[in-house]
This record gives structure tokens, sequence and C-alpha cells, in this order.
């Protein structure tokens, strides 16, 4: 049975007392209450979502120099996506830990399953950012004619790009996972969307800081960026020698590759819509300094329902059944109305930035993020319960899945539904 096969993994007992606890606590408490918790902790986290400003900042700053290299714009939202997953993984695995007493509310001396749950974040790390490498190539032979100079130089950059990230990074989403269970707060609401901004913002920095190592310093660049792609590599390597019997981390490996085929083709998807983005609005600024923070709230969203989802199905509260989604609507709606309220100021703080004071253009971009959060919305509600549910009744651990898999489809979704929105409102 699916349910036997997760709780072997948590190796956890009494959860039939824990979850008849836990189920009690939920009908007394009414819907209203609920509902308002989770949209203060989606406000809460979302408004980490700000940062992404910072993001686009950097993309808009940088953007002569990114459009310099044929492939830098596209790679772009699968830098984000890749790092997106395997965050989600890891923040997703940890939330979910943290419940069931399987990963320590510590920042030292944890248990063996987060030293494992490290190890598989590190090496999937490296294999999301070749998977993805390889795939933009692909796609590059048929957008720009890449060739293999282009394949090797784009390889450097993700490696060291996602290399960098990793050392930033993770031990920020574990701190965040620790403060917020601490602090009596849910890690599936607080930790994956506020770590998500600050791992695009990272990410982001990290990628150009590459990029111009790379191609701005001469051979020292070159060589720099050669060393650091080593050390990760050897890393990785020596990683693998050592846990590749280990159980745990050999299943979060093989589940999460899986995954990973899955998230390679969506952002190849990703970097082409948003490149015809590009050439539909020549000098808009006012979207490439939101996007970033658009697709975080986005995955947000996805991010919430899912891993809320996902602790509900290891604790037994609902079942593995999508019509178990009505008893997960205070979850949908809470973040739901959250991202309509981010979305609504981020029309108002961007067109101020751009110089937009007119009331029908303000409006009028309104308009075109709310149409957007409607349509990638209500996607995501639908594929990160779905995800849980089904990767749940096939024996499989929703952590492996839901998040990267929602995060990734987010980018997308967001990206496609914003190109839509632009070319239906105009």
């Amino acid at each position: 049975m699916p349910r036997a096969r997760y709780q072997k993994r948590g190796g956890q007992t009494g959860w039939m007392e824990v979850t008849a606890m836990i189920a009690t606590n939920i009908v007394e408490t009414i819907s209203a209450t609920r509902l308002k918790a989770n949209l203060i902790q989606s406000l809460l986290s979302f408004s980490f979502d700000f940062g992404g400003l910072l993001t686009g900042t950097l993309l808009v700053l940088y953007f002569d120099v990114v459009k310099e290299v044929p492939w830098a714009l596209i790679l772009f939202p699968g830098i984000l996506s890749v790092r997106g997953a395997v965050g989600g993984f890891f923040s997703g695995h940890l939330s979910t830990g943290l419940h069931l007493g399987t990963v320590r509310a510590s920042y030292t001396k944890n248990t063996k399953d987060f030293h494992s749950l490290l190890y598989a974040t590190i090496t999937l790390a490296l294999f999301s950012g070749l998977t993805v490498g390889i795939g933009t190539s692909v796609f590059g032979v048929f957008l720009w004619n890449a060739t293999i100079i282009d394949f090797l130089e784009l390889l450097a950059i993700i490696i060291a790009t996602v290399a960098l990230s990793v050392l930033f990074v993770s031990p920020l989403t574990m701190a965040f996972s620790v403060l917020s269970f601490r602090r009596g707060l849910d890690p599936d609401i607080i930790v994956y969307p506020i770590t998500s901004t600050l791992s695009d913002i990272i990410n982001t920095a990290c990628y150009i800081f590459s990029l111009n190592m790379f191609f701005e310093t001469g051979h020292l660049g070159n060589y720099l960026i050669g060393i650091l792609d080593l050390v990760f590599v050897s890393v990785v390597v020596y990683i693998l020698v050592k846990n590749v019997r280990e159980k745990k981390f050999s299943m979060m490996i093989k589940e999460f590759l899986l995954t990973l085929l899955f998230v390679t083709v969506i952002v190849n998807f990703t970097g082409s819509f948003l490149d015809k983005i590009s050439t539909r609005l020549h000098n808009g600024t006012e979207i490439f300094v939101i996007y970033p923070a658009l697709i975080t709230t986005i995955g947000g969203v996805g991010s919430i329902i899912g891993s809320t989802a996902t602790t509900k199905l290891a604790l037994g509260i609902i079942k593995p059944s999508f019509s178990s989604i009505r008893q997960h609507l205070d979850e949908i709606g809470g973040s739901w109305i959250a991202s309509i309220i981010m979305f609504t100021l981020y029309s108002i703080i961007s067109s101020a930035a751009s110089g937009t004071t007119a009331l029908s253009g303000l409006l009028k971009f309104l308009a075109q993020l709310l149409t957007a959060n409607i349509l990638s919305v209500s996607a995501m509600v639908i594929v990160a319960y779905a995800v849980a549910i089904s990767t749940y009744r096939r024996g499989l651990d929703p952590d492996n899945f839901v998040i990267p898999i929602e995060s990734s489809l987010a980018d997308s979704m967001m990206t496609l539904s914003l190109l839509t929105a632009l070319t239906v409102i105009v």
C-alpha cells in the first residue's frame, strides 16, 4: 500500500494518535479562522517576494551584457527554475521531516536523514545544471545555430552558477526552516516562498557574476570558472562514491531524476516565451523588473498548496483522492488572495518606477497582471494538488516531485500567461 511505504520511510510510530488529535483540532477550528491564518502567513512569506524586484533590477542593469551572449537570456529562466526545483526538493523534505521528527530543528548534530537529504541536494544541483545546459544547447541548435563552443561555454557558466548557489542558498533554507518551526509557524507555508525569493536574487547575482567573469575578464576569468567547475564536480563525485549505496540517498536521487527530465523540457519553453516577451515589448523594463517577483509568487502559491498537501497526506489527515481538495480550500484561498494582493502592489510599484502616471496606463497594466494571475494560479492549483495525490498513491515520496514540478511549471505558466495577457490586453 502506498501509505504503508511512505510511513516506513518516515520511520514514525503512533501516527494514528497524532492523526486523530490533529483531525480533531481541525474540526474544532472554523474555516474562516483557518483561511485568515493561511492568508496572514502567505502574505508574510510573499512579502519577501519584493526582493524579486532586486532580481529584476539586476537583470535590467546587466541586460546589455546578457543580450550579447545568444543563449544567456534563454538560459536565465532555466537557471532560476532548476535551482528552484532543487531548492523546493530541499525545503519540501525539510518541512515534512520537521513535522514528522525525521529532521531535528537544530543547526548541528542533525539526523542521518538530514545528511542524506543535504548530500542529495548538492548532487542534484549539479545534475540539474548539466541537464538544463544540455537541453538548452539542443534547443539552441534550432534557435540560434549553436556550436560546440557555445555548448562548452554554456556548461561552464551553469555549473559555476549552481556551485555558487549551493554554497549560499542551502544554509539559508536550513536556517529559515529551523527558525520558522521553532517560532510555531508552518514551514510548509513559510520556507519555500521566502527562500525562493532569496534564491532568485542570489542565483541571478551568481549567474551575472559567472557571465562577467567568463566573458569580460579574459583568460584569467576562464581559468577561475574552470577551477570552480572542477572543484564542484569533484565534491559531487566524492559524495556519490560515499553514499551511492545508502538507500534513502539513492531513492531521492532516482525519483528526482524523473522530475528533472520534465523540468528540463519545461524550462527551455520558458526561455523561449521570455524571449518572445522581450521581442514584443522592446523596452518593457516595467515587466523585466517585476518578472522574477511574479514567477516567485506564483511558485510560492503552488508550493504552499503542494507542501501542505504532502504533510496532510503523510499525517493521514486527507485521503489520497483529488476530491479531498475540498478539505484544502483554506490553503488554496489564503495563498491565492495573498498573490492577488501582491500582484496589485507589483503593478503600482512597477508603474511608478517606469514613470507611468496616467490612470489608464496603470489600470491596463494591473489588468494584464491580474489576468496572468488568474490563468497561472488556476493551473497551479490543479497541478500541485494532482501531483501530490498521484505520487502518493503510487507509493512515491511526494516531496521528491511536488515542489520541483510545480515550481518549474509555475515559471512557464506565469511566463505564458503573461505573454497571453500582454497579447490580449493592448
